[in-house]
């Protein structure tokens, strides 16, 4: 039986967004929609593609085998159900982690105080600091986010990871999109109770370019609805490995996340995966560098300190272009203001 929410002319969006916030009592999870095909969940047609090689080194499964899913009361919504391999996600895991909160890219924590290195330091002595840990809500990478004035400044950004980019590349060319640039990252760290609020995305000069969200660790419930919050989102569960592209008319759609779920397995530890050169052309990195990263997650030892995080925790990746394609900063006269 359908679960009936409801109805809130002025604001559908906050009704459901309530309705899955809550613990007491603890939300249905009936209409939440995961993979199953339905009135409401379509796989999409198998187009015959060639393999991606660069995509085994970047953690990724055979791009040819993807399972892809489109939500058809959201044109442009397509949900890749993980397509990455166990060695993909502790790569994806630890680079959130290690890499992208120091410096000088840009954290929440900046505004209490200066942290160099911010994984080192909750590390440093014999035990790790978890409220050090657990301050980390957000980091970002190439133009920066201003969440004051949700506008990019050209003098306010920094290089982009190149292997970042180069995952967002494969996924964009499997989707047809050969002219996407990786510009700008905002890396959100959840912990049990975290939510998002209703937003929309609204900050780059070509809102035609996809956004690309990357899952790992727990679960989380992600809600989708329409140009106002008059309209009943949709809830779609998002597990570790899962990517979600806001395309076409859902670019400019609300959109949250109420909840966080234990997740009900840990597919970054189940096996490991052969990682080896292929002599492979990369656009943006090394192969030899890339695969390095890879390896060092092979020892249990190694890999612990990121496990024990993220298995009470969520990360998201959500990447975006900036500027318009024939644009090469923010300073042409082609900017939009």
């Amino acid at each position: 039986m359908k679960r009936n929410f409801p109805q809130d002319e002025e604001d559908s969006f906050m009704t459901i967004f309530k309705y899955y916030k809550s613990n007491k009592p603890q939300p249905s999870l009936e209409q939440v929609l995961q993979s199953e095909c339905n009135d409401e969940v379509s796989m999409m047609p198998n187009q015959n593609t060639s393999e991606d090689a660069r995509a085994s080194n970047l953690g990724l499964q055979n791009t040819k085998t993807w399972k892809m899913f489109e939500f058809k009361r959201h044109p442009g919504l397509i949900l890749i159900r993980d397509p990455f391999t166990s060695s993909g996600q502790k790569y994806w895991i630890r680079n959130c982690l290690e890499e992208y909160p120091r410096k000088p890219n840009k954290t929440n924590i900046d505004i209490e105080r200066h942290i160099e290195d911010w994984w080192q330091e909750c590390l440093e002595g014999n035990q790790c600091d978890k409220k050090l840990q657990k301050k980390l809500r957000w980091t970002t990478l190439g133009y920066h986010h201003n969440w004051d004035t949700k506008v990019y400044n050209e003098e306010n950004k920094n290089a982009f990871p190149s292997e970042l980019s180069e995952l967002c590349d494969v996924v964009a060319n499997r989707l047809g999109y050969r002219d996407f640039r990786s510009e700008a990252a905002i890396v959100n760290y959840y912990h049990m109770g975290s939510t998002l609020s209703a937003h929309i995305d609204y900050s780059e000069c070509d809102l035609e370019a996809p956004l690309f969200s990357f899952s790992f660790g727990q679960s989380a419930i992600f809600l989708v609805g329409g140009h106002n919050k008059s309209i009943k989102p949709s809830a779609i569960l998002l597990n570790s490995g899962d990517i979600l592209v806001m395309s076409k008319e859902t670019r400019l759609c609300y959109h949250a996340v109420p909840k966080i779920l234990p997740a009900s397995k840990q597919p970054w530890n189940e096996g490991s995966t052969s990682i080896i050169e292929k002599g492979v052309n990369f656009k943006f990195v090394d192969e030899t560098e890339l695969i390095l990263g890879m390896k060092k997650n092979i020892e249990d030892k190694e890999w612990s300190k990121f496990n024990s995080y993220v298995e009470e925790s969520r990360i998201n990746i959500n990447v975006r272009q900036v500027l318009k394609q024939n644009q090469k900063s923010l300073l042409d006269s082609n900017s939009n203001t």
